[in-house]
């Protein structure tokens, strides 16, 4: 049986806005991976490997964006801010699925 691999953030349909794609923006905000690394090719168990060390980081600061110290709130903010500004380009909307859109 052949393992399925993850595509990469960059080639991720509608700018990675999923799981996926925040574990990745999270490992790049924490350091755990370089953000040249787009995790193309990577096995469903390595993206869970890194979930857990993201997960580790994040539970230092209580798993929230405010209790990040200032370096890293201003690094989240450009990571997130380019994130979404590239997934708007390639037409995610963050209101599809919503109520009454289904």
């Amino acid at each position: 049986m052949k393992r399925k691999k993850y595509i990469g953030i960059d080639k991720d349909p509608l700018g990675a806005m999923n799981t996926t794609g925040n574990i990745i923006r999270d490992a790049w905000l924490f350091g755990l991976i370089p953000e040249t690394e787009t995790c193309e090719g990577w096995t469903v168990q390595g993206v869970n490997a890194l979930y857990e060390k993201v997960t580790q980081e994040w539970g230092k600061y209580g798993h929230m964006v405010s209790n990040l110290p200032p370096e890293l709130t201003l690094r989240h903010r450009e990571i997130y801010d380019a994130a979404i500004a590239r997934a708007r380009e390639l037409g995610w909307d963050p209101d599809a699925g919503l109520d009454g859109d289904r």
